[in-house]
């Protein structure tokens, strides 16, 4: 993906706050009325001791104690409001985009995610997406309302003398412009480079859980161990980095904040010494100014730690932004199935070529046999039939009618596709069944299962049909999974099966319930079977061998 700028980013991330604009002016409305609350008590205070010291000015004592106390109650109602906007619009929006990369990804499935490192994935739709709360509750409505601030306070300094009011401008636009901007430049890469590390940490770890088995056998859990050390050493070098120019940056603030103090007061000095302002024209700005910062102080600290969010961002924008390999068809006329055909396809994995020049039919109502070497391209000629991938070359035709110009859920109904590995969701079996049919009665569910040879087993677990199934489907062998994969399709029950080594991890006896259900499902079905056991070619019509891409 193109590397994006941070006004692009925020761009962009403030463009999906439009629904909830309302809730957004409310939330500035309400800071700015809280921050303003805030300052004006410290310069009620200084109007109290202009009283005591007996200048004229247009408030006494007794009322700016009394208007001090009410903008104090007013101050923590207004700051508890705001702060409810935000974060109300911060995870109403953290829902919305939660949404938007479901759909994202499902329109890049299964092309664009296959081979995909899972564990940055989750990384992204779960805490990089988490950290945008400080974007949308910490960031948009404090940009608006230390602007307002400043203006609104440039131009009350500015009243006792316009060279106090340019002075205030100058301190606000270098702490709430310039320093985050110097900071945000500084550490541009240091954000995209913690964010990818702790992806990359998340997948190793997942990685690694998953093959425990595997490691504890072969004693290699110390290896392991170190690597994720090693991982997490990086990770807080790399948080460390940050932190350190989040510490920088602070200093380099409040150094800058007492800076402009002085300068305010003696400005206001020379200007008093001159007769060009009162005494009143020293303390009030003077006061005014140091009670102010605190919404571009705000900004001044997110300099550093928006580097995070931003390269959260970044990354939640790039699955946003990616474009599918196939795209979903819409709006053509519904066809019903009467064949299928490959004609001349050839088809490559980037610079790896998979299939090249491969024709074959599949007449309605045969059984089609494909067998060859592992890596020959097999699979990947049933993931073309099912517009997983769009074809390099040639055509790939259902009921005479290119693949690409058939609706997608039109091309999904006539299709079922038995991989040969079969993802278990953790929920119940007969939920993972329904899966293929959402409105499946229990009978249809057994009657599946029956022709899957899989019936008798659920049967004698102690929930049945409704015993739940580990994450993953690690409760389950590699046959019992593969079985209730195959009883999806026949639940499916659409007109074309595509099977992909159906039986390869089944014994003899399952293998043959399972032939014999496809035998007798031959009348109303067309089926397509991948498999290296001869066993399984007995029941098919006509046997294709594909050999290093080609089809013989």
């Amino acid at each position: 993906m193109k590397k994006r700028s941070n006004l692009t980013i925020c761009r962009r991330l403030i463009g999906l706050v439009k629904p909830l604009a309302g809730f957004m002016l409310l939330a500035v409305l309400m800071g700015l009325a809280g921050h303003l609350c805030a300052a004006f008590i410290t310069i009620l205070g200084g109007y109290a001791v202009l009283d005591l010291l007996q200048f004229q000015i247009p408030l006494n004592m007794s009322t700016a104690f009394v208007c001090a106390g009410i903008f104090a109650v007013l101050r923590g109602f207004l700051r508890y409001g705001e702060q409810s906007c935000n974060h109300f619009i911060a995870f109403k929006l953290l829902a919305l985009i939660r949404d938007k990369v479901f759909q994202a990804l499902r329109r890049l499935c299964p092309a664009k995610l296959e081979g995909r490192d899972k564990g940055n994935l989750i990384s992204v739709i779960t805490s990089d997406i988490e950290l945008l709360e400080v974007f949308y509750a910490h960031t948009v409505s404090p940009i608006v309302i230390a602007f307002l601030m400043s203006v609104v306070m440039c131009l009350y300094i500015g009243s006792y003398h316009w060279a106090l009011g340019c002075l205030a401008a100058a301190a606000y636009f270098t702490v709430g412009a310039l320093i985050p901007v110097l900071i945000s430049k500084a550490s541009r890469d240091d954000g995209i480079r913690f964010r990818t590390r702790s992806g990359e940490l998340s997948s190793f770890v997942l990685d690694s859980l998953r093959g425990l088995p595997e490691t504890i056998q072969y004693a290699m859990g110390g290896r392991r161990l170190e690597e994720i050390n090693q991982k997490t050493d990086q990770l807080s070098g790399d948080e460390a980095r940050m932190k350190r120019i989040a510490g920088r940056n602070m200093g380099c603030t409040n150094s800058v904040i007492l800076l402009f103090d002085m300068a305010m007061l003696f400005l206001s000095a020379i200007l008093y010494q001159k007769g060009q302002t009162g005494f009143d024209g020293v303390l009030i700005p003077v006061i005014a100014l140091m009670s102010s910062f605190g919404p571009v102080v705000a900004l001044a600290n997110l300099g550093s730690t928006l580097q995070n969010t931003f390269a959260a961002g970044d990354r939640v924008l790039d699955i946003l932004d990616e474009t599918p390999a196939v795209e979903e068809v819409t709006n053509e006329t519904e066809i019903t199935f009467s064949g299928a055909s490959a004609e001349h396809v050839s088809f490559s994995y980037g610079e790896e070529t998979i299939l090249s020049d491969v024709s074959l039919k599949i007449p309605e109502h045969s059984v089609i046999g494909i067998t060859g070497k592992s890596g020959s391209g097999k699979s990947t000629l049933l993931k073309l039939l099912m517009r997983f991938w769009n074809a390099g070359n040639g055509k790939v035709k259902l009921s005479g009618r290119d693949i690409d110009r058939i609706n997608t859920p039109n091309l999904r109904n006539l299709e079922s596709f038995v991989t040969q590995e079969t993802h278990l969701f953790h929920d119940s079996i007969a939920n993972n069944l329904r899966i293929a049919k959402p409105d499946a009665t229990q009978q249809e569910l057994e009657e599946a299962c029956r022709k899957a040879s899989v019936h008798e087993f659920i049967q004698n677990l102690p929930k049945g049909y409704d015993t739940p199934v580990g994450e993953l489907g690690d409760t389950l062998s590699g046959g019992e999974r593969q079985r209730i994969g195959l009883a999806r399709a026949f639940l499916h029950d659409a007109p074309f099966m595509l099977l992909d080594e159906p039986t390869s991890n089944l014994d003899s006896l399952s293998e043959a319930v399972i032939l014999r259900s496809l035998g007798e499902e031959r009348s109303g079905k067309t089926i397509v079977l991948v498999s290296h056991r001869r066993s399984t070619m007995r029941i098919v019509d006509t046997v294709y061998s594909v050999e290093n891409g080609r089809m013989s």
